[in-house]
């Protein structure tokens, strides 16, 4: 399978592939009904080709997704407006999903942030039910 990811020896390319592996917050933006992009930070596990999202039931982005699944997803600048990265593709629900609580990889990731505002997987889980999978089709960014 061909990557859309840059070459992780290039100085954007290791970037990337370190942000995706670091950050907690990833901004994903959606688009309203009238057409306004609606930006909002979620939290992601990058799965070598797709996002993982989950999301509240009742989300709207669920459905602006619904009827547009183009999404943009990036990450904050370094407060200078520099170390951008840009992802484009198309968002899907996934129902087929295991719940966050049953995701080692995520529930990992996400252990202290779950730990402080939930108290449990579980009850996070409970709260953000409904699984996404983001498929970026580009990536792009400047320093």
């Amino acid at each position: 399978m061909t990557t859309i990811l840059p070459d992780p020896t290039t100085p954007f390319g290791e970037r990337v592939a370190r942000r995706l592996r670091e950050e907690i917050v990833i901004w994903l933006t959606t688009t309203g009904a009238d057409g306004t992009p609606q930006p909002a930070p979620v939290w992601f596990l990058w799965e070598g080709e797709t996002f993982l999202i989950y999301t509240l039931t009742n989300a709207k982005r669920l459905a602006h997704i619904e009827r547009n699944p183009r999404v943009a997803l990036n990450f904050d600048s370094d407060g200078s407006g520099g170390d951008i990265v840009v992802f484009t593709g198309e968002a899907r629900r996934a129902p087929d999903e295991p719940s966050a609580d049953q995701n080692p990889a995520y529930a990992e990731k996400y252990r202290a942030s779950i730990a402080g505002e939930f108290q449990t997987a579980e009850n996070f889980a409970r709260g953000y039910p409904v699984a996404l999978r983001i498929r970026p089709s580009k990536v792009r960014g400047f320093s």
